[in-house]
């Protein structure tokens, strides 16, 4: 029995999904199509984290062959059923490929024998030469060496998707609603959520709090070593169609892949259906450090114009900054806790977090389900960080 005063708002959901950003929204739609009921609680709103301020990237460019690279592969495939089943329009999903541009004969070289290895691995990848380079996007600089195209790359409006996602679970989703502690019976499990509102009974949770995801954990008496690492984008005047795909330097795959807390940048340039133009990317470990940060922008400004000269003449109209979900050996954490039954996690992508969401989702519903994922998740165990508090 709960204690007398305490207030049961939901008691019937079969498993509560904290978190509603994409990782949680695709938690709670593949969960529902699996036939269980699911409640989400967010501490601010749908879409409010890291996913509202990301860029939508669906990649597979960028991973090398890998545990990751697998998943990626198979949340491309899942991101294609979304699209047909919910429109590709109503999510803004825009299959425009990817092109990694190379500035030096050697990230040319570094480039090709990358592509190479995730050709083995079932990635398309088409060499570019210079010359065809102006087919692909006219206005890059004419500079670059060559290029890379990947044409299942893809983007999407994360907060649209992570809404229709919701929609589509036919979810209880419980905003402004902090989780405060998780209720264990006498063998340990899971029974309850308590939030500032009262408690949630289920006996399933995933924690897909993203950055908040280390806090959640410490709840249930586990470590989970999931840092902020703080990145900007920069988004320009309208335009007319300026940049085709997804385009960005080769030197962004071994950035994404540092652990040093300095800041990083490597130019990720792209269009919008709006006519903005995104820019992006730069990593820094700063906590939670909300501040904006001139360096980084700068950064950022001059990094895009060497790729596209063009954009000298083009005003910046504002810029946002989000912080990713890191985990320390660059993978997610993906899978059920051995010392907590019924409390799953689905943290740690990182920038790659609105790509992977599908594939984390439908693992982390066959799980709850007693059923076999599609990915091997023996990489992502959360059990390889562990330190139980």
């Amino acid at each position: 029995m709960d204690a007398p005063g305490v207030v049961v708002i939901d008691a019937g959901a079969d498993v509560v999904v904290i978190g509603a950003g994409m990782t949680g929204a695709a938690c709670a739609y593949y969960a529902a199509r699996a036939g269980l009921t699911v409640t989400v609680v967010d501490r601010a709103g749908v879409a409010s984290g890291t996913t509202g301020a990301g860029e939508g990237n669906i990649l597979l460019s960028d991973k090398s062959p890998g545990p990751e690279l697998s998943l990626a592969l198979h949340s491309v495939a899942l991101w294609r059923e979304l699209g047909e089943s919910m429109g590709d329009a109503q999510i803004e999903l825009e299959r425009k490929g990817g092109l990694v541009v190379a500035a030096s004969a050697t990230e040319h070289d570094t480039l090709s024998a990358f592509a190479d290895r995730q050709r083995a691995a079932g990635v398309e990848a088409h060499a570019v030469a210079s010359h065809e380079l102006p087919s692909y996007e006219p206005h890059l600089s004419p500079h670059l060496v060559g290029a890379v195209h990947y044409p299942q790359d893809m983007q999407v409006q994360p907060m649209l998707a992570a809404a229709h996602l919701l929609r589509a679970a036919r979810a209880t989703v419980l905003t402004g609603t902090c989780v405060v502690g998780l209720l264990r019976d006498g063998t340990g499990g899971i029974r309850a959520v308590r939030t500032d509102h009262g408690l949630l009974s289920t006996t399933r949770v995933v924690n897909a709090a993203g950055v908040w995801a280390g806090r959640v954990a410490a709840l249930a008496g586990v470590e989970l070593p999931i840092l902020p690492r703080r990145g900007f984008v920069l988004v320009t005047q309208p335009l007319p169609e300026l940049v085709r795909h997804k385009v960005y330097a080769a030197g962004y795959v071994a950035n994404v892949e540092r652990s040093t807390a300095g800041l990083e940048i490597s130019p990720v340039v792209e269009g919008t259906r709006a006519g903005t133009i995104l820019i992006g990317s730069s990593r820094e470990h700063v906590g939670f450090d909300p501040a904006m940060s001139l360096p980084a922008l700068r950064g950022l400004a001059a990094a895009a114009i060497r790729l596209f000269p063009i954009l000298a003449g083009v005003s910046a109209i504002r810029a946002y900054r989000g912080f990713r979900p890191y985990s320390p050996d660059h993978l997610p954490i993906i899978g059920a806790d051995k010392n907590v039954p019924g409390l799953y996690h689905a943290t740690g992508h990182e920038g790659a977090g609105i790509g992977l969401a599908p594939a984390t989702g439908h693992a982390i519903a066959a799980l709850l389900t007693d059923r076999r994922p599609h990915v091997d998740l023996r990489p992502f165990a959360p059990e390889r960080h562990h330190v139980h508090l």
